[in-house]
């Protein structure tokens, strides 16, 4: 029993190194939970066997009272006879006296019989008290089991995390992250210097080309139109 107190009273915070320290706790838990049913099937062998017994005493008991009985009839039919005349007194009262003996050891055999039945009939009673009892026990450590085996995989998973926890370097991880900023920004620095290279690296032509794309003929289709509106006249009297 002493193993189920020292498993179950492990207290939360110390479920980790608790476990670490215990021989497979779960093992144990489970060998002693065997041993427990392997006594159970032992008692339960032991009160079928008292059973048995006490059935076996009330059948002895029955006998006996029987043949005490028919020890009785018996002298009764001697004495009857003797006095018939069927046969000698003194013989009747022999045999007769013979049955009395016979009906006495039978009863006291009945007696005895009896006896034996009540003492097993109180085994019985003991044994079927154990027995639930054990049943019970191992009912709640069969429970307590599953609670503990709950307990030990939170515990490890736990444990897991914490171990994981603890191997990562905070120092390290903002350093790498720090020289990935700069290497972003120096990827982006160097992509718009490629782009200003890229703009100061157009031909003399294309500059012309665009230079010559503002005089449209737009322009003379604008000049045409101001004509047409007198608009020209009013800016060639302001010119004069």
């Amino acid at each position: 029993m002493s193993i189920f107190k020292r498993i179950f009273s492990i207290g939360k915070a110390e479920a980790n190194s608790a476990l670490d320290k215990l021989e497979d706790p779960i093992k144990m838990t489970e060998q002693g939970i065997r041993n427990l049913k392997e006594d159970l099937d032992k008692a339960l062998q032991s009160l079928a066997e008292i059973k048995a017994l006490s059935i076996r005493a009330r059948n002895d008991a029955n006998t006996y009272q029987a043949k005490a009985k028919d020890y009785e009839n018996k002298a009764m039919a001697l004495l009857r006879r003797a006095e018939s005349g069927e046969m000698e007194a003194a013989e009747a009262d022999r045999l007769a006296g013979e049955a009395l003996n016979k009906k006495k050891e039978n009863e006291s055999l009945m007696n005895q019989a009896k006896t034996d039945k009540q003492k097993f009939d109180g085994n019985i009673d003991s044994m079927e008290s154990k027995i639930k009892r054990l049943r019970q026990q191992i009912s709640q450590y069969e429970n307590e089991l599953k609670t503990l085996k709950a307990r030990v995989k939170v515990s490890s998973a736990t444990k897991n995390i914490n171990k994981q926890m603890a191997q990562i370097d905070s120092s390290s991880t903002v350093s790498m992250l720090e020289r990935m900023k700069d290497k972003v920004a120096e990827e982006e620095a160097l992509a718009e210097s490629y782009g200003d290279i890229a703009n100061e690296s157009r031909s003399l032509d294309d500059e012309i080309d665009r230079a010559l794309q503002d005089d449209t003929p737009a322009s003379d289709e604008l000049a045409a139109l101001k004509a047409k509106m007198g608009l020209n006249k009013n800016e060639n009297k302001d010119s004069e």
